[in-house]
């Protein structure tokens, strides 16, 4: 590292830093990688693991990890007889581990930030070589680029041979399935490595990239339109608050970075205007930092400084890990140093004690991130298209209702517009029924739907109960569905989703499907007896709960769901297998279902079924408020697999 021109508020970390780039820097090295090791109390060297895995990543899982190693100059100053490849040996073993079926981190990529060494001499590359080669062996994808102790810092790409580019250069990954290309100068490379069933572009370049070399860059960008790109160099920002405080304590820790001035050459030659850089990743300064900025398009770009080579023993090959998560749209960072892991923690000196694991707001933290949102502008996720209801009524279906063949979105629900069964069983939702006094357009069209759903249309509901308004839907009078007693296990699913102004005291218990009649006049005398004989309806919490009388029980069953957050489409289910029901949530298992109670069937008085509408002591007592999408009810247990959701 050497202290380069540092724009901004705090530029007295780095004007020390850039002392450190001369004799502090000598000092510095000496202690972590020479003095440190002669020292009494220095770290046990664990010797390297025999093995080391299986380079065996799950390119499919929605779960993947990114490894980023930074500056482990100070590991490797041949010219000064100063090496210790332990750290990085370490390192590299643990990574190849995490990435198999053993390992929980499904590591799928490692990507090097520069300085490899503190005066990139052909003698330290010596012992750079056969340590990579752990990588080379196991078949790991990674990337490496040359930071200014690796070359002459006043060159840019153009510089010419280098130990580095003999070492380190595009003919090492001539074998690497994940290697795409290099510029002429071999300085500057492209990689593209498969996690969570799709491809993403890292792009490798040099400390200094010259103008051709942004070009390069762009093309191989252009040329891979649809992929989110990671852009790594040596030098992009640096952090904006000292490091004179350790643990480190940033009192912004998500605003604590800026560009560098080659940073923003950086930024407007190559970031700004190609809107698929979403997350650049830079060593070089330090404390590690982060800031997040808009690009040309408005979206935003995760600008990450990480470097660990003033820490204890320069780092010791200290490693940060992008935990990718798709499914939860987060990003969840930390970092940590296998080689003093490996250490027992008897063993371990006082320092490396300290620096196993980092947990600092600066190393330990999560960046939420909309993937698809913020992929969207080039690589858009198609929408899953509708479906014909033959595809949907599959065996066993009694009743299937969609609303996506009815008014204009926003326009009124008439009684002249009923619901047909797509069942082809008659049980229409022919009736509609209002509270007095209710507007026309308590319950309207919509074009809204969830993203899984068969038909892209639903209904909106806009009832409560404070006062009582609303208008729901029913089954006729002579129905099949009405008569209907599930004797051999049932399955009933709904979309739902409740707008942010569903209030408790207006809306709770609104039911998304009831069957009508009291359990009291079905003569159970178990639970309230004013209560119907069978509701999926909501708590005051959002709780989807199914609350059911079968013919030969007394009291009823009741399933319940988590509490469902608001604006956002839902798919409920539950099944029953003729003895027991589950609860689904976007085809999850739901805790609360009744396992040691027996509940088989669904008791029944002849009576309709009401979309929309609850109704308790013999009167409706609540209306929906919110979207109901497709309803489907079997007469047998789904699998998850058949569920409306499914593939």
């Amino acid at each position: 590292m050497d202290g380069q021109d540092k724009r901004g508020p705090d530029r007295r970390a780095f004007l020390r830093n850039a002392g450190l780039a001369g004799a502090g820097a000598a000092a510095l090295s000496t202690m972590g990688a020479g003095a440190a090791a002669a020292a009494t109390n220095a770290p046990a060297q664990p010797a390297a693991p025999a093995g080391g895995g299986r380079w065996s990543p799950d390119s499919g899982s929605l779960q993947f990890t990114l490894a980023v190693m930074p500056d482990t100059q100070f590991l490797y100053w041949g010219e000064q007889g100063s090496v210790s490849p332990a750290p990085q040996e370490a390192s590299f073993r643990w990574i190849i581990e995490q990435s198999g079926d053993a390992g929980g981190d499904n590591i799928v990529f490692l990507a090097h930030l520069g300085d490899l060494t503190e005066d990139g001499a052909a003698s330290s590359f010596q012992h750079v070589d056969p340590v990579f080669k752990i990588l080379d062996q196991a078949g790991v994808a990674y990337s490496v680029l040359a930071g200014n102790h690796d070359v002459n810092s006043g060159t840019d790409d153009q510089r010419g041979p280098t130990p580095y580019l003999n070492t380190m250069g595009p003919q090492r990954f001539r074998n690497s399935p994940t290697f795409i290309g290099a510029t002429p100068d071999g300085y500057n490379t492209a990689h593209i490595f498969r996690a969570a069933g799709r491809q993403w572009l890292l792009l490798a370049l040099d400390w200094r990239t010259s103008a051709g070399g942004f070009t390069w860059a762009i093309q191989v960008i252009k040329a891979h339109p649809a992929l989110p790109v990671i852009l790594t160099t040596h030098e992009i920002a640096g952090s904006t608050y000292d490091d004179n405080v350790y643990p480190y304590a940033s009192g912004d820790p998500e605003n604590d970075a800026e560009l560098s001035s080659y940073g923003q050459t950086v930024w407007d030659s190559l970031v700004k205007d190609n809107d698929q850089v979403f997350l650049t990743l830079n060593g070089h300064y330090w404390p590690p930092g982060r800031v997040t900025m808009p690009n040309a398009a408005g979206h935003d770009v995760y600008v990450h400084i990480t470097n660990y080579q003033n820490r204890y023993y320069g780092g010791g090959a200290m490693i940060r890990l992008y935990h990718f998560d798709l499914e939860r749209n987060s990003i969840d960072v930390e970092t940590l140093a296998p080689w003093i892991l490996a250490q027992p923690p008897e063993q371990r000196n006082v320092l490396a004690a300290q620096e196993a694991r980092l947990t600092t707001p600066v190393d330990y933290f999560s960046v939420p991130i909309d993937f698809e949102a913020r992929f969207a502008g080039f690589a858009p996720v198609a929408a899953r298209p509708p479906r014909p209801a033959r595809q949907v009524v599959i065996p066993g279906t009694l009743a299937y209702w969609r609303f996506d063949g009815g008014g204009a979105d926003g326009s009124p629900v008439t009684a002249s517009q009923p619901v047909k069964d797509q069942s082809g069983h008659g049980n229409d939702l022919s009736q509609l029924e209002s509270v007095a006094g209710t507007a026309a357009t308590a319950l309207t069209w919509s074009s809204d739907h969830h993203p899984d759903q068969p038909g892209h249309g639903s209904l909106y509901f806009q009832g409560g109960q404070n006062p009582l308004h609303g208008a729901w839907l029913e089954t006729a009078a002579k129905a099949p569905l009405n008569s209907e007693t599930f004797a051999s296990g049932y399955t009933i699913e709904a979309f739902v989703k409740i707008p942010t102004s569903w209030d408790s005291s207006n809306n709770s218990w609104m039911a998304v499907l009831s069957r009508w009649g009291e359990s009291g006049a079905a003569g159970k005398t178990g639970g309230d007896p004013q209560e119907p004989i069978a509701t999926f309806s909501f708590s005051g919490d959002r709780e989807p709960q199914w609350n059911v009388y079968p013919p030969a029980a007394n009291a009823p069953t009741t399933n319940w769901g988590q509490g469902l957050p608001e604006d956002t489409w839902w798919h409920l289910a539950v099944v029953n297998d003729g003895k027991h029901t589950v609860m689904y949530v976007e085809g999850c298992p739901t805790v609360d279902n009744p396992s040691l109670i027996t509940s088989a069937g669904i008791t029944q008085l002849g009576l309709p079924w009401a979309l929309g509408g609850y109704e308790y002591g013999g009167a409706a007592n609540q209306v929906f408020y919110g979207y109901v999408g497709d309803v489907r009810i079997a007469n047998r247990p789904l699998k998850v697999s058949e569920f409306m959701i499914g593939k």
